[in-house]
């Protein structure tokens, strides 16, 4: 997937609910779990201890 943004416009993505989303659009699109911590970090900034506990509980 092509993606990319320049790191002054990435959103935060803190909230649990948020992370969750952003996994749930990307699964949508066809990315892999091995690919979604590359995929998301590409887009935005993310809590990493959230993300894992998220990707780690599914």
């Amino acid at each position: 997937m092509e993606r990319y943004v320049e790191d002054h416009h990435k959103r935060r993505l803190t909230e649990r609910v948020d992370i969750i989303t952003a996994i749930n659009i990307l699964r949508s699109q066809g990315c892999e779990y091995d690919d979604l911590i590359e995929e998301i970090t590409k887009v935005f900034y993310v809590d990493l201890d959230a993300f894992n506990e998220i990707v780690m509980a599914a």
